[in-house]
């Protein structure tokens, strides 16, 4: 009865999703339907799991709150066969919408500078069979130059800003979606695009909070 339940809440939160305008395309809205968020919370919130608002997971992390995660995945106009990285793992949950949402074809990296939460993150991506993500141990403050270029860069926590170190790993016609401001405090989202000349637009989108980025970039 546990699986069963745990799917009608997930589908009460998706329709709370849609209602507010947040979830706009089926192709998120179906990668929603397909990721289990209690596999990534632990067994201790798992109840939890399907209120919109970010819980807990050790070493001063949080995941992120479902609303957030579907803003930035709109925003991130995530289609199949794209080459994603993904800045700052936590739970793993983030990765596990994107990878569902990039099917068939694309892979997502995502790194990780806090061993133990990159090591749950991987048995819990793995325990849904999300093939498409690597979870990576390092210093995600300066992206991932191995797997570059990018359709596509996010980051999950604040920074004070975008590197070159990062920007230059995103390719022509992608999309990089940052959380700048204070750590602790207000931050704004903020969309950037590289132009087919390299030129790069950049738009403020909604305030939120986010832990603050952990690296040499960050805080």
């Amino acid at each position: 009865m546990r699986e069963p339940d745990t799917r009608e809440r997930r589908k009460h939160l998706v329709k709370a999703l849609q209602r507010e305008g947040l979830l706009r395309t089926q192709r998120i809205t179906d990668a929603f339907m397909k990721v289990p968020r209690e596999a990534f919370v632990p067994s201790y919130l798992s109840g939890h799991a399907y209120i919109d608002r970010p819980l807990p997971i050790g070493k001063g992390q949080t995941i992120s709150a479902p609303h957030m995660v579907a803003i930035m995945c709109e925003e991130l106009m995530l289609e199949p066969g794209l080459k994603v990285l993904e800045i700052g793992t936590g739970s793993g949950y983030h990765a596990a919408v994107v990878s569902r949402a990039i099917l068939p074809g694309g892979r997502i990296t995502t790194v990780e500078v806090v061993r133990e939460l990159a090591e749950r993150a991987k048995k819990a991506l793995a325990s849904i069979s999300a093939h498409n993500v690597e979870v990576v141990i390092g210093d995600g403050s300066v992206g991932y130059p191995n797997n570059a270029p990018y359709d596509r860069i996010y980051y999950t926590c604040a920074a004070p800003g975008v590197p070159d170190t990062v920007m230059d790993q995103l390719d022509e016609g992608g999309i990089l979606l940052s959380v700048e401001g204070p750590a602790h405090s207000t931050q704004r989202l903020i969309r950037y695009e590289r132009g087919s000349g390299g030129e790069i637009t950049k738009t403020p989108l909604t305030y939120c909070v986010f832990v603050p980025l952990v690296g040499k970039m960050g805080y």
